[in-house]
């Protein structure tokens, strides 16, 4: 056997054993974000009736459209909305798995998540208070996805992170949010079927 035969059959032995060290890291992140919408989805119905008179008051240049969009999602239609996302981060667990982690779906997706988690924190600091998600985003989200590029760093398999990646991964969960809610919007007003 060559000395590439040797190492391209040492390689694919290798692989399922590396594809299980990561698994934590990628299919974590199914579960860590799980953790986290759970708390969205028990939060946001109480707190969008509660607190959305009061921020509405305080930050009087905000968009009147903003206000009354927060206000129309129900609990159902939030419920549908991140069942959906459920579906995109799924996706992105997945394919970091079948990969080892080099996915660039799935890396920008660990990105974002912990972006997004960030961004939850500032919502709180801005908001003078409590808002969906704020709680988990300290102890789950940004602690897992460090944890994970870690994970992936001394594997040898995170991608640089440079700032334009950081903007996609955030983009990426910002169009994923977007894309959700429309989707549970269209399937929350569909007629039922006769």
């Amino acid at each position: 056997m060559t000395d590439s035969n040797t190492r391209v059959a040492a390689a694919a032995a290798a692989a399922p054993s590396a594809l299980a060290a990561l698994a934590p890291a990628t299919l974590g992140l199914l579960a860590a974000w799980a953790v986290h919408d759970l708390e969205e989805v028990a939060a946001v119905p109480r707190w969008s009736r509660t607190r959305v008179p009061v921020l509405r008051a305080r930050h009087p240049r905000v968009p009147d459209r903003v206000w009354r969009r927060l206000e129309a999602v129900d609990a159902r239609e939030f419920a549908t909305a991140v069942g959906v996302m459920g579906v995109v981060v799924a996706a992105a667990a997945a394919d970091g798995y079948r990969t080892g982690g080099r996915s660039a779906f799935y890396q920008s997706a660990l990105d974002g998540f912990g972006l997004h988690g960030v961004v939850h924190l500032a919502q709180a600091a801005v908001t003078r208070g409590y808002t969906p998600g704020a709680v988990t985003s300290p102890l789950v989200v940004v602690p897992f996805t460090l944890w994970a590029r870690g994970r992936l760093r001394r594997a040898g398999v995170l991608r640089p992170s440079r700032p334009r990646d950081l903007a996609r991964g955030l983009g990426l969960a910002a169009a994923a949010t977007v894309a959700s809610h429309a989707a549970a919007r269209r399937i929350r007003r569909a007629p039922a079927a006769p």
